[in-house]
C-alpha cells in the first residue's frame, strides 16, 4: 500500500471516527446512528464504515474506546489510583467503579456496544483488570488463571450496565447510585478473588 493511499485511509477513518463521536453526542438513542447517518456526516462512502471497521458497532466501539482513553488519561485521580499504595484488590475495585460509572452515564454507547464487545472481543480487550489480578495472586495461580479471572470479571460487569435498569427493577441494586455500585464491585470482586 503506497503512502499516499495509507494517508487517505487514516483521513477516512479520521472523518469517521469523528461523524460518529458527533452524532452520538447529539442523539437519545444509539440506533438513531446508523451507517447511512455516519456516512452522511463524514462525507465518506458508506462502505468505507465496513472497510475500515468491520461493522457499525466496530466503528461505535472505536469511538467509545477513544472516549475511555481519554477520560483516562486526563482524569488525574485515575492516574493516582494506578500508581498509589492502594492494594491490587483495591485498584481493581477503583477501575471496575470508574470504568462501570463511565459506562452508565454514557449509556447510549455502552448499550450499542455491549454486544459487539461481549461476543466479538479479542483477548486482550477489557484486560485492564489483568495486572491488579496477577499482582493480587503474585504467583498462586498461572497468568490464563489470571486472565480467565479478568475476562470473566469485565464480562459480568458489561453485561450489568446493559442491564443496570433491569437489575434496578428485579433486584434493587441501584448501579446509578457511586455507593451501592462501588458495593456491588465490591461484592463481585471479593467472589472472583479468594
Amino acid at each position: 500500500m503506497s503512502e499516499k493511499v495509507k494517508r487517505n485511509l487514516e483521513i477516512t477513518k479520521n472523518a469517521l471516527l469523528n461523524a460518529t463521536a458527533r452524532l452520538m453526542m447529539n442523539c437519545d438513542d444509539a440506533n438513531e446512528v446508523t451507517s447511512r447517518a455516519i456516512a452522511k456526516e463524514s462525507g465518506v462512502n458508506l462502505a468505507m464504515i465496513n472497510y475500515c471497521f468491520g461493522s457499525r458497532e466496530g466503528l461505535l466501539y472505536e469511538v467509545f474506546k477513544k472516549i475511555l482513553n481519554d477520560v483516562q488519561a486526563s482524569d488525574p485521580e485515575f492516574v493516582e489510583l494506578i500508581s498509589s499504595e492502594l492494594s491490587p484488590k483495591q485498584k481493581l475495585v477503583e477501575l471496575h467503579f470508574k470504568m462501570m460509572k463511565l459506562m452508565i452515564s454514557n449509556y447510549s454507547y455502552s448499550k450499542a456496544i455491549t454486544k459487539y464487545i461481549l461476543f466479538n472481543r479479542d483477548s486482550d480487550v477489557g484486560m485492564e483488570s489483568l495486572p491488579f489480578i496477577a499482582e493480587h495472586y503474585s504467583g498462586r495461580k498461572t497468568y490464563n488463571e489470571c486472565r480467565l479471572i479478568a475476562f470473566e470479571l469485565t464480562g459480568m460487569h458489561e453485561l450489568a450496565v446493559l442491564n443496570y435498569e433491569k437489575i434496578k427493577d428485579c433486584c434493587d441494586i441501584d448501579l446509578t447510585d457511586d455507593e451501592v455500585l462501588k458495593n456491588y464491585i465490591l461484592r463481585n470482586v471479593n467472589r472472583f478473588l479468594d
